[in-house]
């Protein structure tokens, strides 16, 4: 059926009634923050004396220090290629595990990672660690995603997904921040004070997972009703009215068991490619892999090395304003997530971020190395990087609304890994772009990021489904029936409903029962 855009949401929909759940999901998108982090120190590290002296060179010739071009691409992408590792292993973990023990696991393992770093001098120590630091990171982001997904609110996601970004984006502020306040110290305190933060979000997380329930969700998969409902209560506030909660619960009882039946005892990794699941794994895929289609992964990692090479003085302070562009463009999608439709987002960032590309490439090729240039790559890397942020989150949302409950670690984790491949190639391919020592292209690698965005515009355009609003079990529904792309929007799920109606109607029966017999 078509018609208004509708959701078999049983919660009232509003933002004070759910403030204990958004809390805990504040708290678990810190993850996010350590990815930021990563990504704006590590950066920095690239152009930091103090660094350099030690992992680096001195060119006789520019009279400066450097870094080989090899050592360079193997910091950054070791931890890409971590990731890439970490992820594939969070379905198989998650099954059995959960999801909570994968958020604890991460922290383990960033502890380990981020010691080695700030004590070893040694390249093959460094490189272990950023491989190590790449399956903490990998299981950061793929656990704490997942999670969220679960527990918050149907109508409360693009939010959650929102503070979600917006916690990476304030690792990367805190990253190039500090950066700038060391990156002219020259001993290894330059690196060594950054690093330490690295300690932060994972101490917190680890402290503050004991307080916090398992998805209710993941523990309907393994067949424990009690616990489910019991760590649904826990997410909910304590006055929320328990026909609503008995409804919420009933779908969630009603659509799992359904795919337990489908699902129970087989090999997941084969079955996220056959019937509906197929389609939803190639969505979901291709929704997570927009991020490393749109150029993102060179521009957040070489940003400052970028600036240097390109003469932009003060590349350092640039680099902290265009984190920060990143930041607002968060803010800004946190107004209208509520209000415009996944689709429209993602197709207003991706084509803004593709022209971005290719603007400051064609700056570039028309006045290479002049401070015009420079000016306008600084402008347009800072706008493709509000308009990526801004876009961002909810690619990730997407992700982990269109698999099913049992599937959804397995799903998401390739997902994540692939989207890290990409990242990868990213990564590793620029240093031979834009590196004087090579092609020297600079900015004018936009072009081919350009190219990219355009495609990623075209199959958004046909092919993801709207799923604002909705919850996992309407989503699981219209999935089931075949419903097109294009009427996700309007179709009515009867199914889930009716589930939500019955139950809210029992619970309302049986205390009106209740009332009758103590009068």
């Amino acid at each position: 059926m078509v018609g208004a855009v509708i959701s078999a949401n049983p919660l009232k929909l509003d933002i004070r009634s759910h403030r204990k759940c958004l809390a805990i999901c504040f708290i678990i998108t810190i993850s996010s923050f350590q990815y930021g982090l990563d990504y704006a120190l590590v950066g920095g590290f690239m152009a930091m004396p103090g660094f350099l002296k030690v992992f680096g060179y001195y060119d006789e010739a520019a009279g400066d220090w450097a870094i080989d071009p090899t050592v360079q691409q193997l910091i950054s992408s070791l931890m890409t290629i971590g990731t890439f590792v970490g992820s594939l292993l969070v379905g198989p973990f998650s099954s059995k595990f959960g999801r909570r023990q994968g958020i604890w696991s991460a922290s383990m393992l960033n502890f380990i990672a981020t010691s080695i770093m700030i004590g070893t001098t040694n390249l093959g120590a460094l490189y272990f660690a950023r491989f190590i630091l790449g399956i903490s990171v990998g299981w950061f982001l793929t656990f704490a995603q997942v999670y969220i997904n679960e527990v918050a609110p149907a109508h409360l996601r693009g939010i959650v997904f929102a503070v979600y970004q917006s916690q990476l984006s304030i690792g990367s502020i805190v990253g190039a921040a500090v950066d700038y306040g060391t990156h002219d110290t020259l001993g290894k305190e330059a690196y060594r004070i950054p690093l330490a933060i690295f300690f932060a979000a994972p101490t917190i997380q680890t402290v503050s997972l004991f307080f916090f329930p398992e998805s209710p969700r993941w523990l309907m998969t393994q067949g424990k009703e009690e616990a489910s409902i019991l760590a649904l209560r826990r997410l909910r506030n304590k006055n929320i009215e328990e026909a609503e909660l008995q409804a919420e619960f009933s779908e969630i009882r009603s659509s799992t068991a359904e795919q337990r039946e489908q699902l129970g005892g087989k090999h997941l990794w084969v079955e996220m490619w056959k019937g509906t699941n197929r389609r939803r794994s190639f969505l979901a895929i291709a929704s997570i892999c927009f991020h490393s289609a749109n150029g993102s992964s060179w521009v957040n990692i070489y940003g400052t090395y970028f600036l240097t090479v390109a003469g932009v003085t003060e590349a350092f302070a640039y680099s902290t304003m265009i984190t920060c562009m990143g930041l607002i463009g968060v803010i800004a999608s946190f107004s209208i997530v509520r209000y415009v439709g996944r689709r429209v987002i993602l197709l207003v960032g991706v084509g803004a971020c593709g022209l971005c590309q290719l603007s400051f490439a064609i700056a570039w090729t028309a006045a290479p190395g002049t401070v015009a240039a420079g000016k306008v790559v600084i402008a347009f890397i800072s706008l493709f990087t509000f308009f990526y942020t801004a876009y961002a989150p909810y690619a990730w949302l997407l992700g982990g609304e269109l698999p099913n409950n049992h599937l959804r670690a397995h799903t998401y984790g390739l997902s994540t890994a692939l989207n890290f491949l990409g990242n990868w190639l990213g990564v590793f391919t620029a240093p031979y772009f834009i590196n004087p020592a090579s092609l020297g292209w600079s900015a004018k690698y936009g072009y081919i990021w350009f190219g990219s965005n355009v495609i990623v515009f075209i199959f958004i355009w046909f092919v993801i489904p709207e799923t604002r609003d909705r919850t996992l079990e309407e989503i699981h529904e219209m999935f089931e029936a075949k419903v097109p792309a294009r009427k996700f929007k309007g179709y009515v799920c009867a199914n889930t409903e009716a589930i939500a109606a019955a139950a809210a109607s029992d619970k309302d029966e049986s205390t009106v029962h209740v009332e009758h017999v103590s009068a």
